[in-house]
């Protein structure tokens, strides 16, 4: 599973779903650890604004398969990146066909990429003990927790 390009790992739904909405388009999807059943693995999709899920399984032959829509037969697939393929035609019994695949790593470099641009300090930070400077003396003296909120002695 690890080397499926949508795979993100055990993320959990608020998570997967965020990932999908943050993409937006009608027929995204990724794969995830389901967050309550151990050894299965949920296909998440959207579509009109709502994540669809379905469980994905391995049955003991090593065959996998999605539980879909009541009524539609369940097909089994040797290799999970079958299956995906045969969910990227309509009517397979789920809520749209998987048009756009949210990869891990485009995830991956997207997250990195929004740190690196949080983390950098405009010039007029530059110094993060700076504004401690343009404080009254007696409130310079205090700390500052990790929110930078300014801790005076003797006060919480």
């Amino acid at each position: 599973m690890e080397n499926l390009p949508v795979y993100h790992g055990p993320i959990g739904k608020e998570e997967g779903e965020r990932r999908l909405a943050q993409d937006g388009r009608d027929g995204c999807y990724l794969v995830r650890n389901s967050d309550s059943v151990a050894d299965v693995y949920c296909l998440c999709v959207l579509s009109k604004g709502f994540v669809y899920t379905y469980r994905l399984h391995k049955d003991d032959s090593g065959s996998w398969a999605a539980e879909t829509t009541p009524g539609v037969q369940k097909r089994y697939f040797r290799q999970i990146k079958n299956l995906i393929a045969a969910f990227q035609k309509p009517g397979q019994g789920i809520a749209m066909p998987l048009l756009y695949p949210v990869t891990a790593q485009r995830r991956a470099q997207t997250h990195t990429e929004a740190q690196t641009a949080s983390n950098s300090l405009s010039p007029t930070h530059s110094n993060p003990n700076g504004y401690l400077q343009q404080l009254p003396p007696h409130a310079a003296q205090g700390q500052t927790n990790r929110r930078g909120k300014l801790l005076v002695r003797g006060k919480p």
